[in-house]
């Protein structure tokens, strides 16, 4: 029997680079095109154009075997990188400041949220995994939850793609209309920067949107949207439990086993976060990290669209839309609602 000596750490990096690479020089072309159409027009974003170019390349042809691990590497790893460098836009000062004032607002909406995706998802009869994606979309952060949750419940690339875009269409609405309803209810810019960043999903959006009705709501509702990004922290723990509850045939887990499911890219977005709040990364590589966690961000929806399977988009049909769009009008009503008990802003 031949004696095969083990293979350096080194050796196994270069084989997985030249595994990956291929299916990289696919996703990274497509990223840098949808990164320059979201700086074109910033309320679509990068996330979106980079699912739907990859969905596009897919439908025309799905690529052959010879792509799949970097296309798999995109969707998965390197998206768990992105979500790590998302904790470098939150500081501690900011956190503690629009907390006091938004924190309320923010977990009553995000409860709604979740008890409606819950009974609302399984009345229609959407797919487990495709309501939670939808749910914490709507009720977190849009396509940075979806990103940062898909891995942690097992989800596939035509959930995740249906998720976002789903996500996306109520971003349009929320443009559109969030203004006008501001103005109309007399809402002052502090305050329609609590809805803002409260009731729209991708940062993108909430920029777009508080823009449109003032730029004196604008610093303030991308605050509050930071400060929402947070709750994909418990929220993906909390999955985490329950996925593995269901894989161990419901034995109780301990703490010590709680603690060892939480995905390792979870720890590092606390830790960055963390290390943003007490001032220990300088604003030139923050900047640097934000941008880099963007354009990772489309480089795996580049991936995921590559991967998706149309002919289950279409098995999806309008009930996840459905959804989508009575998640969003619940969100919003109690946003609106909360705040009118409370008398924020007067």
């Amino acid at each position: 029997m031949m004696f095969r000596p083990a293979r350096t750490l080194p050796s196994r990096l270069a084989l997985r680079a030249v595994e990956v690479l291929p299916g990289l020089a696919l996703t990274v072309p497509i990223a840098i095109a949808a990164t320059l159409i979201g700086s074109a027009v910033p309320v679509l974003g990068s996330a979106l154009p980079a699912i739907v170019i990859g969905v596009l390349v897919a439908v025309v042809r799905r690529p052959g075997a010879r792509f799949l691990p970097g296309v798999e590497y995109s969707g998965r790893f390197l998206l768990q990188v992105a979500v790590v460098l998302l904790g470098a836009q939150l500081s501690l000062g900011a956190i503690l400041r629009v907390g006091a004032e938004s924190l309320p607002i923010m977990l009553t909406t995000l409860a709604v949220c979740l008890l409606g995706t819950a009974v609302i998802g399984r009345a229609l009869r959407v797919a487990p995994r495709l309501r939670t994606l939808i749910g914490v979309g709507t009720g977190i952060c849009g396509a940075s939850a979806i990103a940062a949750v898909s891995p942690v419940i097992g989800a596939v690339g035509a959930e995740v793609s249906y998720a976002v875009s789903t996500i996306f269409v109520f971003n349009i609405l929320a443009v559109l209309l969030f203004p006008l309803l501001g103005h109309a209810l007399g809402l002052d810019p502090h305050t329609f920067g609590l809805l803002a960043g409260t009731a729209v999903n991708d940062t993108s959006s909430v920029v777009a949107t508080a823009s449109v009705f003032g730029a004196s709501a604008l610093g303030f509702a991308v605050v509050v949207k930071l400060v929402r990004t947070l709750m994909i922290i418990p929220i993906s723990v909390g999955l985490s439990v329950i996925e593995s509850r269901r894989a161990a045939d419901g034995r109780r887990l301990t703490l010590r086993g709680a603690i060892g499911l939480v995905p390792w890219f979870l720890i590092g977005f606390l830790l960055v976060a963390l290390l943003g709040s007490l001032g220990a990364i300088p604003a030139a590589p923050r900047d640097a990290m934000v941008h880099a966690s963007g354009f990772l961000i489309a480089v795996a929806m580049a991936g995921i669209g590559l991967s998706t399977d149309a002919a289950a988009l279409r098995r999806a049909g309008w009930r996840p839309l459905l959804l989508g769009a009575i998640l969003w009008i619940l969100v919003t009503a109690t946003a609106l609602s909360v705040i009118a008990l409370t008398g924020f802003g007067r």
